[in-house]
């Protein structure tokens, strides 16, 4: 079989309420595409029958953590082990539809970008289910966080849709070391911070109710992974990694 050209990651948690329908979802984009794409579950330590689904699915490789280590501790162990040329990261409810990764890869070879953002924040006309209102507020006011602290022009770093160069962003993930719902802001930091070229994109997104953040709770540790990012720069802990 030949190398894929495109790789999909998709970080899981005790998804065995809706993997089926997501994994049904991705494989019926990938059987009408040209290339050869990989599928990669990463199981995050799930106490159900998340592994089981997923690997009873043909076309689907498994990968598993030891134990329940973050969503951003899944997505650094799914790129790692990605053999295709570009590696795209999807939430597995797949707020953002499959099929807008398209847009994503269009944006890729139009502007030769080593990272493609999906985001919520360019066209929000195209949310159709949108959060609560709180929750809106909270993530734009995060994004100025965001802004303030790593220097990145990004709008939307939260929305998990987003597509990297495996060549050119490698070493990016290699460096990361937020674990956590916070890791988005620190691998585009350093995908621009090792001279990679990072692109925003808006896409149709719908906000599942379902959702694994804690909002409180998990906002605070993003905050402190912002500070803390900010801090490993100015150290140049980075750098002796």
């Amino acid at each position: 079989m030949s190398e894929p050209f495109l790789s999909i990651v998709i970080p899981a948690y005790n998804e065995a309420g809706r993997i089926v329908s997501s994994l049904e979802a991705i494989q019926a984009y990938v059987h009408g595409k040209d290339f050869p794409i990989e599928v990669i579950v990463v199981d995050d330590g799930s106490t159900d029958s998340t592994v089981e689904i997923a690997s009873a699915r043909a076309g689907v490789r498994v990968l598993r953590n030891q134990r329940n280590r973050g969503k951003g501790f899944s997505v650094r162990h799914g790129v790692l082990e990605a053999q295709g040329e570009l590696i795209l990261f999807t939430d597995a409810d797949l707020s953002a539809p499959i099929e807008e990764a398209d847009k994503l890869l269009a944006a890729m070879e139009a502007s030769h970008a080593d990272a493609v953002v999906g985001s919520r924040a360019l066209q929000r006309e195209l949310i159709g289910a949108h959060q609560s209102p709180f929750r809106e507020w909270g993530g734009r006011f995060f994004n100025l966080l965001v802004r303030i602290f790593s220097g990145l022009k990004i709008y939307d770093t939260q929305c998990g849709f987003k597509l990297f160069r495996r060549q050119t962003t490698r070493r990016a993930f290699e460096l990361q070391r937020v674990d956590r719902f916070g890791f988005d802001p620190e691998i585009l930091f350093l995908v621009e911070r090792l001279g990679g070229k990072v692109v925003e994109v808006p896409v149709r997104w719908n906000h599942n109710p379902a959702t694994k953040v804690h909002y409180l709770q998990d906002s605070l540790h993003m905050t402190l992974d912002l500070l803390v990012l900010r801090w490993r720069a100015m150290t140049g802990k980075y750098e002796k990694l």
